[in-house]
């Protein structure tokens, strides 16, 4: 009994690990996001340079994702990178020297402000650091964020 709980437990972290996240970030201004898959469809959005977006799925030259805010439609895959980039999630997130709460803040970064990953990690579990992940933003500052507090990793 024990050894089938074993390969139950097992099977469903190797499943959840299959279906992590795949972000990719917009690499041109502006990039729309249409409903279809296609120049005629209907235009939902339009996105700057330097937005992550979640990868859901890829047909003829098409892209569909999802953005931070949870909106979901078609981009030409021509105008992505694998290049990450992160997007504050709520209302604030604080910016730290070291991947600790306690500590010295280094900036606090507003609801939807992009950030560089400033390191080599791929998914939340592929960070040096676990529940934390360190970010550059554009003036040069650097420091740790939690996980928790952006979108794109």
């Amino acid at each position: 009994m024990f050894r089938y709980a074993l390969l139950f437990l097992l099977s469903g972290v190797l499943m959840a690990s299959a279906q992590a996240a795949d972000f990719r970030t917009i690499n041109s201004t502006p990039t729309i996001l249409y409903d279809a898959p296609s120049q005629k469809a209907r235009a939902l959005f339009l996105y700057g340079s330097g937005v992550p977006v979640e990868l859901i799925s890829s047909i003829e030259g098409w892209s569909k994702v999802r953005d931070a805010q949870g909106s979901i439609g078609w981009v030409e895959r021509s105008k992505l990178t694998d290049k990450r980039a992160l997007q504050v999630r709520g209302s604030l997130a604080q910016i730290r020297s070291q991947p600790s709460d306690n500590a010295p803040m280094v900036f606090e970064a507003e609801e939807n402000v992009l950030l560089e990953l400033d390191e080599a990690a791929t998914s939340p579990t592929t960070t040096l650091t676990p529940g934390w992940v360190r970010v550059r933003h554009q003036d040069g500052a650097t420091g740790y964020v939690r996980i928790s507090s952006i979108f794109g990793l």
